[in-house]
């Protein structure tokens, strides 16, 4: 462990998040900056989240069929930034659907590969991955804190070329990240027979289809909270503030998840996780106009996104063998994407005629089916060996 690239992986991992902590409080706002209503902002996020669906399974396939994920990685953070730099000279609505599925094809091919990169380095010491991923938390406040005061200060004009600089930061941090050394099999992981017949092992199906209803139950987060909150009254450095909360409380528990993981079972931490998503989106539909309320709901990010990504990771890797962990973590980041690109969708529509307190509701009603789903169906993969 001591040859572990650890600052290298964990500065693309700052990069990579800096660009999603651009994406993801401020897209729909630069969209609003445009001209553009509520259903064609909706379809606009809802594009890239639709590519997810479909390249991160070609790009996992290649690579383990090529074994190149650093190759595939890199030339996927270069092409990301080439095509997204078509924005600078047109913003009318098909230019920016297609830049918005081009740059997004190249995108989605980055971080699967990265993942399972990333945990080849860890070896069987798998459970330091949060001790590295954290650091992409960090990059995410960076961006939402800095990004929110730039854009208070002078016009969202100047959205595309900051988000242009982070997409060549991450390839320039891409090329300084080693390959990962070969790997030995395992105790305690699935051996490597087929990718479909893993697929199928008792509760992995479940599983991933409570992945896409986690990130469906994300899409108004996502796609409108910036704009919910504006239309509150509140300012935009106070909504860069409650961004960056829910990824400060991320961080403290990507800090601790290594003894959550020691004490509790993976099935135990993702319906946790799930009932407390039912509870913040309820909290963010209907009492986001009271600040205390907010702040509690942004605090339970902590559990939405960053305990569920972990464990998510986690039981990716327990459940498939090692020559198909690349396909495992795309079809996670897949289905994710379909979930996410569905939220993205139905919010759009809703957000006008339904309101943001609906909206919100169903999000939290699709967030409590998941955990149901998990407590009847799902069981947990094989634990790992002892550290």
């Amino acid at each position: 462990m001591a040859r572990l690239p650890y600052w290298r992986l964990s500065g693309f991992y700052f990069c990579y998040f800096a660009l999603l902590g651009g994406v993801a409080p401020f897209l729909s706002l630069y969209f609003h900056h445009l001209g553009f209503s509520a259903a064609r902002i909706g379809e606009l996020v809802a594009i890239p989240m639709l590519m997810r669906c479909l390249a991160p399974n070609l790009w996992g396939w290649l690579g383990d069929r090529s074994g190149q994920r650093l190759l595939i990685e890199r030339l996927g953070a270069l092409l990301t930034a080439l095509t997204f730099s078509a924005i600078l000279w047109r913003q009318d609505y098909l230019w920016l659907a297609v830049i918005m599925a081009l740059h997004s094809f190249f995108w989605h091919a980055v971080l699967p590969q990265f993942e399972t990169i990333t945990l080849g380095h860890l070896g069987a010491q798998s459970a330091r991955y949060s001790q590295i991923r954290l650091w992409g938390s960090v990059g995410f406040i960076v961006t939402v804190v800095v990004l929110g005061l730039l854009l208070d200060s002078y016009s969202p004009d100047i959205y595309p070329q900051v988000m242009l600089a982070i997409m060549l930061g991450i390839f320039c941090c891409s090329l300084l990240v080693p390959p990962a050394p070969l790997a030995a099999s395992r105790p305690g992981l699935v051996p490597s027979v087929g990718f479909l017949d893993q697929l199928r092992r008792p509760g992995v199906p479940v599983f991933f289809l409570c992945v896409a209803l986690m990130q469906l139950s994300h899409g108004p987060y996502y796609t409108f909270l910036t704009l919910h909150l504006e239309a509150l009254g509140y300012g935009r450095g106070l909504i860069g503030a409650m961004w960056a909360l829910g990824v400060v409380a991320e961080i403290i528990l990507f800090m601790l998840m290594s003894r959550l993981l020691q004490r509790f079972s993976l099935k135990q931490l993702l319906i946790a996780s799930f009932l407390l998503a039912a509870v913040r989106w309820l909290l963010l539909g209907l009492q986001a106009d009271n600040l205390a309320w907010l702040t509690l709901a942004q605090l339970m990010h902590a559990a939405t996104f960053g305990c569920f990504h972990v464990v998510a990771v986690h039981f990716v890797q327990r459940s498939f063998g090692e020559r198909q962990q690349g396909q495992g973590q795309a079809l996670y980041a897949t289905l994710a994407g379909c979930g996410g690109a569905l939220g993205a969708l139905y919010s759009g529509y809703s957000w006008n005629s339904l309101g943001a307190g609906w909206t919100f509701a169903l999000a939290s009603l699709a967030a409590a089916l998941a955990a149901l789903l998990l407590w009847w169906w799902m069981q947990e993969p094989a634990a790992e060996p002892a550290h």
